[in-house]
């Protein structure tokens, strides 16, 4: 049996204790009790927020799947692993289509259960429900794709520095969250709860740009740069519009109980065809509509409305040397 001497200190190599061993004389377990009982209790009161029930919540991972699923699909060759030649193409779509269709039901039926205990509706026939309107959304992908091909012609059309589609598909910002909210857009038509707004809040944490799904956007919309772009959910753009970075499509000042007497009604601008809006622009009020080919300068507030083929430009300011 060895010993170590340490000045008049005389440890026993095999039967020391180690200090770290105190630490369990010092833990706090018997003090936590009294706090997840308090937990408990604020959960069951009235002005707290839970999801304690045996009906199970959409899975954001699975819908972020669906996003990247929908996108290989839209996008044959650029998103799958598989290399795709005319051989397989129709194979692979139609592999992906069918286990897209299958995920999406079963988040559908979640998310309408879900609904419905939280408006303690009675039975709607979820099952039934989500597969036809699983089947409703795979219907419209043809058209999205239709689309997002305008909206990529427009990328492609509007800035010069870009060097094929391949780049815009893979690279900008803008089309994700574009293709994103095209997405989400068809199911929050086909009044899917909760899944199109999980969709477009993903697309915003990844790009900074956050458009609401219930707005309605025609073809040829471009998003140059993007970050902080805001498209509110009753906005209304019209065909080949532009935004540049920090564009604010939004409301005006609602009242502190908008959530109730606002809802349903127009609360967001309307962008006819052709309009360029420059960065850093703020268009606010539901009753606001930007005329055909109309150009909006950059660093502009506005909350009425502006006639066709209007240019609207701030006064160039005076810069001071010192």
């Amino acid at each position: 049996m060895s010993t170590i001497q340490t000045g008049k200190v005389c440890i026993n190599a095999l039967t020391s204790i180690c200090e770290n061993e105190d630490h369990t004389k010092n833990h706090q377990h018997t003090r936590l009790p009294p706090v997840v009982k308090s937990l408990v209790a604020n959960w069951s009161a009235n002005d707290c927020f839970e999801h304690i029930s045996p009906v199970a919540l959409p899975s954001n991972t699975v819908i972020i799947d669906i996003i990247h699923q929908a996108r290989s699909i839209l996008f044959p060759g650029y998103f799958s692993s598989v290399k795709l030649h005319q051989n397989n193409l129709e194979y692979f779509i139609g592999q992906e289509t069918t286990d897209l269709y299958d995920k999406l039901t079963e988040q559908i039926m979640m998310a309408i259960r879900h609904d419905c205990k939280r408006m303690l509706q009675p039975c709607t026939n979820c099952d039934e429900r989500s597969h036809r309107l699983a089947l409703a959304f795979i219907e419209t992908l043809p058209q999205i794709t239709a689309t997002l091909a305008t909206d990529i012609r427009a990328a492609l059309a509007g800035d010069p520095a870009t060097q094929s589609p391949d780049e815009v598909i893979f690279c900008y910002p803008g089309l994700l969250a574009i293709s994103i909210y095209r997405i989400a857009h068809e199911l929050y038509l086909l009044k899917v709860p909760i899944i199109p707004r999980i969709m477009t809040e993903y697309a915003h944490s990844l790009t900074g740009i956050d458009i609401h799904p219930g707005a309605t956007i025609g073809q040829g919309f471009f998003i140059d740069h993007g970050t902080g772009v805001v498209i509110g959910e009753t906005t209304v753009i019209g065909r080949d519009v532009r935004l540049y970075q920090g564009v604010t499509l939004g409301a005006l000042s609602l009242p502190r109980d908008a959530g109730i007497k606002m809802r349903n009604k127009k609360r967001h601008p309307t962008i006819e065809d052709n309009v360029i809006i420059y960065a850093n622009t703020t268009i606010l009020g539901g009753e606001t509509v930007i005329g055909e080919g109309s150009i909006i300068g950059g660093n502009i507030w506005l909350t009425e409305s502006v006639q066709a083929g209007t240019k609207v430009m701030m006064k160039r300011p005076e810069l001071i040397f010192t």
